[in-house]
């Protein structure tokens, strides 16, 4: 069951929240500094891509994407639930970006540097760290690099080796974990005392508390949406279920016919199918009809 918050409620590891505080400026650099090491003068943070300040945009997207001075392009996104497909959705990120680039004319030696961020609210990959870091090399020579200009890191709040990152990381990760009143907490770090004070700003913001409303709106629709069509995928399954059954009482069913009824995707298709199958008196002569079938449709 959904449970509601306020904005109010929320913390830096709610999408919403962790959206509209990167998604300043200032917040997005200090962030990037912190991780990657260097130094960025600017950053242009891409407004309609974020569903913080589109909300007309229709699926939920709540990373942010940015671009620097020297036209590498950053994605970040805050993760807290544990998923088994965040390496592919890593590649879905970096093809989106060299995409998006290619479309706009540029060539293949020019497309940019890119880092793809995960802030994690777990261990992504079990084995302790704050920060996981992946480049592409060959693997039977680990010196030898791609470069072929992408990274992605994943961070990680249940990391254990402080020793080997900066203290302002682990200070960052651990507001990141942190809940509603441990939030509020003095972590003895400017950086988070600045993204502290956006937290602050945004939710006496009356302008973000409706942007809040839509954006909840949005999810409500998006999750009643997605239950109708788990609905109708399930009497589907039944309905094919139904056919392939009234089908094996007549013998032996063909991996290509139950391929073929499952690739069945209406309900009027499936019933007619039904009723062919009941009538049948065999499978051949099933087969004949429903090819008959399909050849009107």
């Amino acid at each position: 069951m959904y449970n509601h918050k306020t904005l109010k409620d929320l913390t830096m590891k709610d999408n919403f929240m962790f959206g509209a505080v990167m998604s300043i400026e200032e917040n997005c650099i200090g962030f990037l500094e912190m991780v990657l090491g260097f130094k960025i003068e600017r950053v242009v943070i891409s407004r309609e891509k974020s569903l913080v300040y589109h909300p007309e945009y229709r699926g939920v997207r709540l990373d942010i994407y940015a671009k620097d001075e020297n036209h590498t392009h950053y994605n970040v996104e805050m993760q807290v639930k544990k998923r088994e497909n965040l390496g592919k959705r890593s590649r879905y990120y970096h093809s989106q970006i060299d995409m998006e680039c290619l479309t706009q004319g540029a060539a293949y030696d020019e497309l940019p540097n890119t880092f793809v961020i995960f802030v994690c609210d777990f261990d992504p990959f079990d084995q302790a760290l704050y920060c996981y870091t992946f480049r592409s090399e060959c693997q039977e020579d680990p010196s030898v690099k791609l470069q072929d200009g992408s990274v992605t890191i994943f961070l990680s709040t249940a990391g254990k080796n402080s020793e080997d990152v900066p203290s302002e990381l682990v200070k960052f990760l651990k507001f990141i974990a942190s809940d509603l009143e441990g939030s509020k907490a003095n972590f003895e770090d400017p950086y988070v005392e600045q993204l502290q004070n956006s937290v602050n700003k945004i939710k006496s913001d009356r302008e973000m508390g409706e942007r809040y409303m839509i954006f909840e709106e949005m999810l409500r629709e998006e999750r009643q949406e997605g239950l109708e069509a788990g609905r109708k995928e399930g009497q589907l399954k039944a309905k094919r279920e139904d056919v392939i059954e009234f089908l094996s009482e007549l013998g032996t069913v063909p991996e290509s016919l139950i391929a073929q009824v499952e690739s069945v995707e209406d309900f009027e298709s499936l019933t007619a199918l039904l009723k062919l199958a009941a009538k049948a008196d065999s499978i051949d002569s099933f087969e004949e009809d429903a090819a008959q079938f399909f050849t009107e449709q």
